[in-house]
């Protein structure tokens, strides 16, 4: 019993933590579903690992009803887990929840095979999963890990990363001191809004941009190439070649930087073939 009122004020301590609109002790242990559904879990999963698996099952069900939470009774987790808002979530029985983890609204910790034994994902500590993500199978998210609101993430995730889209990708940033700070900040005080940061970069559009620079290098690089032949007198054809604005891909939040009335630059290569034509 002692340590069931040790876990609960941890608990709500962790709420003080992670949630600037917490104001007393009374006003959570009152209105917040996440602290009303974890105190049942608690509850049904000690009955549960007891075989006393119907009366777990009916409680699960009872606190599902009341709070719009589901957390199935033999689903195990670690110490000041935070739900936030917490409508819609739904925890397998098999899903394993590491320490200080925050689980946002429509979150799914769901199984992909109707096979008996482990089917449901494992999280580490310190993993935060925005709203409306699904995390699906019998995989692992690292200590750190980030999933972006809405990503549907199927393959194991390494410690520390970030991962957005459908399906997930594990994307990197290339942050400044400044933002580094701000990261170490926010880990400090256990707040991380919905997994990911504003400035995310888009993987595809990362990817895309990549291909694109590739080509310009080889295009600049076959410039070349004609003018060395075209020094040792060989004859080639002049192929018109469609002229080419500036294809980077940007993101929504790069695009709203950028001004509308700029005009578009020309990379070199394509100054060159556009003069030639």
């Amino acid at each position: 019993m002692a340590s069931f009122f040790k876990d609960l004020k941890e608990d709500i301590n962790s709420v003080f933590d992670r949630d600037p609109a917490a104001r007393n002790f009374f006003e959570i242990i009152t209105t917040y579903p996440g602290i009303h559904a974890l105190i049942f879990h608690r509850v049904s999963h000690a009955l549960y690992k007891r075989n006393f698996k119907w009366l777990a099952r009916v409680i699960s069900n009872l606190v599902r009803w009341y709070t719009g939470i589901e957390i199935h009774p033999g689903a195990v987790i670690g110490r000041r887990f935070f739900i936030d808002h917490g409508t819609g979530i739904v925890i397998g029985e098999t899903a394993e929840i590491g320490d200080d983890v925050t689980l946002y609204h429509g979150v799914t910790l769901g199984g992909t095979a109707w096979k008996k034994g482990k089917r449901h994902p494992t999280l580490g500590n310190n993993v935060v999963i925005g709203a409306g993500a699904k995390v699906l199978g019998p995989i692992t998210i690292g200590d750190g890990g980030r999933v972006g609101s809405n990503a549907v993430v199927t393959k194991d995730i390494p410690e520390n990363s970030t991962v957005v889209g459908v399906p997930g990708r594990v994307v990197e940033q290339n942050l400044d001191e400044k933002e580094r700070q701000r990261l170490k900040t926010a880990k400090k005080m256990g707040f991380d809004a919905y997994g990911v940061a504003q400035d995310a970069p888009d993987p595809v559009a990362t990817a895309i941009n990549c291909m694109l620079d590739h080509i310009h290098a080889m295009d600049e690089k076959m410039d070349r190439m004609c003018k060395a032949l075209k020094a040792l007198d060989a004859e080639l054809d002049d192929i018109q070649i469609p002229r080419l604005g500036a294809l980077e891909i940007h993101t929504e939040s790069q695009a709203s930087e950028s001004s509308p009335d700029t005009p578009e630059p020309l990379n070199e290569s394509s100054e060159k073939h556009h003069e030639k034509s």
